[in-house]
């Protein structure tokens, strides 16, 4: 059984006084019966929480059940254990004073080393390697082992006898890894250091039960059973007096006792701070709690039974999701619903509905194609026909349940069918199109192309830290860089700030020269100076030009890399919604959004713009269908809970996506109910067309994909 922080947990017994007529509750893995509900859910949540041990490995940090599983893998290891080596492991574990690692290497390595009796492994014989068995170990007087062995055949048996030495031996790997053998010592024993084999076991393979010699005066038997001789060197008062207790230092230097427990400055004993997250059941509210909203009511006006919306929900969703594959234009949950619930027997949208489903057992060739075949119909489905094929489902299926439908359905009054029996048509014809080949290849196409498409939104994410790490380092360089820069900037001008009268007498001497140079150059060179303006005028002109093209140039390089970046952040953008919508068109299963406090499942379907609530038992469903119902739940989540973290966590991944289809869905609504109004303030004298029926909505079905 598995083990309570390490301890054995004893189960609870079952009532005496129990009577056959009496409703209890019952814990499934341990069979345990409770009358009060409250004690069965407190158990249950013990059950739940990852403080078990697995007895049989030693495994921690696990649920109840998780133990239960491991002990069992566990055990069925161990009962494969050789046979020809338990004697020789068990002698080696009674009265063992060493840890468990350290008894478990010892008889790995001897059992290594050492060949015994019974042990299978490989000899060799006339220069080639059989297989053998060791029969008997010799040993001469020259102190050289010899072994006497069996030589095998392919079905392990015995072919002829013969004594080989030890150098002719070849040993195997170990039968069994480290881990059976530590499951297989915590099985063979009932306490550790020393290790005592549980008597039976002892007895069986003639092992001795008596503690040795140089344990007998530390340990002793009792009850049957050897305990540790531990003096206590106090009494018992003392003991309970000092129990507990302990010195500390004061700041000024006194000592006082304290207890074990921490106590604040009013001498009350200090509560354990909890470590959120833990069970939601087990949350209590507290001073730092914050303002919860009050979670909003349900909607349930559903047109089907409340026992029938979870199989009406299933149908739907399995037909939208799959609606390429089967060739079925999708429709909404609402005109489903309403067109399941009509009288009329040759309703389009469900007659597409069967019919797409039949269609795609057809092509599977499988069991309702030999039907088909043997009965000569046309394999053509057409909304006179559609019911004789559906009738050869049904008896092909022999459900005692639906073969009553068959004598309605073949009289052309499928509409007069109850809801019950109309879904679990649906519901059978659903579970036979997941087990055909089609089907299944499509499953299996789209998790491949899934899982590329999660590779690349790796690789992009990868990409795109890589850059972001550039960026800063790049970023990080050019800071420091311009801080040198400006270092360097502000010595220069230091060195060049000179006292003013020296600058001055120093300019004013190189103008004066400067002066005389030019004039003595007018004079020689007087007859050239004409050509030289001029050259010098047009060249002032092209480099005015040239700079005025560059600054241009200039401009519209740096606007072209905006929008180069402008692009590119666009680009990725659109990227990831690209990947998203891929992954979403590669439809597999829905899973729901998460749990609340009291299991309740949280639904949203990609095709409703709604959030349907099922509860724990599956018996109750209803949904919300506005944004502000949806902002008061994820108000009223306390996330100190598991569940309602996690289903808070993932109501936020979707946030935007559920909005924009409420509020889409609200506006669709509101415009309905404006057109209504304005057709009721008309007046009388004017007549208008009558205004089409929302919830007749689905006979104006047309299924677009149909085949020909």
């Amino acid at each position: 059984m598995p083990l309570y922080r390490r301890k054995a947990f004893p189960l609870l017994e079952r009532p005496n006084d129990l009577k056959p007529e009496e409703l209890v509750f019952q814990v499934r893995f341990t069979k345990e019966i409770f009358r009060d509900y409250g004690e069965y859910l407190n158990r249950i949540n013990l059950y739940r929480q990852r403080v078990w041990t697995c007895k049989v490995t030693g495994k921690s940090n696990l649920t109840y059940e998780e133990a239960l599983v491991s002990e069992k893998r566990a055990t069925e290891k161990v009962q494969q254990f050789p046979e020809e080596l338990v004697e020789h492991v068990l002698r080696d574990v009674q009265f063992s004073m060493l840890t468990l690692k350290d008894l478990v290497n010892t008889i790995a390595a001897k059992l290594q080393e050492h060949v015994l009796e019974g042990s299978e492994l490989y000899g060799r014989k006339n220069n080639r390697i059989y297989p053998c068995k060791v029969v008997k170990v010799l040993k001469d007087s020259d102190k050289k082992t010899q072994y006497q062995v069996a030589w095998l055949d392919k079905d392990k048996k015995i072919t002829s006898n013969a004594v080989v030495v030890g150098e002719d031996l070849i040993r195997k790997k170990l039968p069994f890894t480290r881990e059976v053998l530590k499951s297989f010592i915590r099985e063979s024993t009932y306490r550790s250091v020393p290790w005592v084999l549980h008597d039976k076991l002892a007895l069986m393979h003639g092992i001795a039960t008596d503690p040795p010699e140089e344990l007998k005066g530390k340990v002793f038997l009792q009850d049957g059973l050897l305990v540790n001789n531990k003096k206590r060197k106090k009494s018992g008062k003392e003991n309970d007096e000092e129990f507990g207790k302990c010195k500390r230092k004061k700041p000024g230097g006194q000592e006082r006792s304290e207890t074990n427990a921490e106590e604040d400055d009013d001498g009350k004993p200090k509560e354990e701070a909890i470590k959120y997250p833990i069970d939601d059941l087990m949350v209590h509210s507290g001073a730092d709690d914050p303002v919860f909203t009050q979670r909003p009511s349900l909607c349930r006006d559903f047109n089907v039974p409340m026992d029938c919306v979870g199989e009406l929900i299933m149908v739907w969703d399995f037909c939208s999701s799959f609606s390429r594959l089967l060739n079925l234009w999708p429709f909404s949950l609402e005109d489903f619903e309403n067109a399941l619930c009509h009288k009329e027997s040759n309703v389009v949208l469900i007659v597409e509905c069967h019919s797409a489903l039949l269609r795609l057992l057809i092509k599977d060739s499988g069991d309702y194609f030999t039907t088909i075949q043997k009965k000569k119909r046309k394999p053509k489905i057409t909304l006179v026909t559609w019911t004789e094929f559906l009738c050869d489902f049904i008896e092909m299926m022999s459900i005692a349940e639906l073969s009553k439908s068959m004598s309605t359905i073949r009289r052309g009054h499928y509409g007069l069918l109850n809801i019950h029996a109309k879904l679990r048509i649906l519901q059978e014809l659903v579970a036979k199109v997941l087990e055909t080949d089609v089907v299944r290849e499509k499953l299996d196409e789209y998790i491949e192309e899934r899982q590329e498409l999660a590779a690349t939104r790796r690789a992009v994410a990868i990409e795109e830290g890589r850059k972001r790490r550039e960026d800063k380092e790049r970023s990080k360089v050019d800071a420091d860089s311009n801080g040198k820069e400006m270092m360097i900037n502000g010595t220069v001008d230091r060195i060049s700030s000179e006292p003013e009268n020296h600058t001055h007498n120093r300019q004013n001497g190189h103008v004066a020269g400067k002066h005389k140079l030019e004039y003595s150059a007018s004079n020689q060179v007087n007859g050239t100076s004409k050509t030289n303006v001029k050259k010098q005028k047009v060249g002032a002109k092209i480099t005015s030009e040239s700079n005025e093209d560059s600054s241009r140039k200039g401009a519209h390089i740096l606007m072209n890399e905006g929008k180069k970046e402008m692009l590119e952040k666009k680009s990725k953008e659109q990227g990831k919604e690209y990947l998203e919508r891929e992954m979403e068109k590669r439809f597999i299963r829905t899973n729901p959004l998460g749990k609340d406090r009291y299991y309740n499942r949280y639904w949203f379907f990609r095709r409703d713009a709604r959030i349907f609530v099922e509860s724990s038992d599956s018996a109750q469903w209803g949904y919300y269908n506005t944004k502000e119902e949806l902002d008061a739940l994820m108000g009223s989540l306390n996330r100190k809970g598991e569940r309602e973290r996690a289903l808070q966590k993932q109501l936020q991944k979707c946030y935007d996506t559920i909005c924009s289809k409420l509020e889409k869905r609200s506006k669709e609504v509101a415009q309905r109910t404006a057109m209504e109004e304005a057709e009721l303030r008309r007046s009388s004298r004017v007549r208008a067309p009558p205004r089409d029926n929302p919830s007749l909505a689905f006979r104006k079905y047309n299924n677009k994909w149909k085949e020909d």
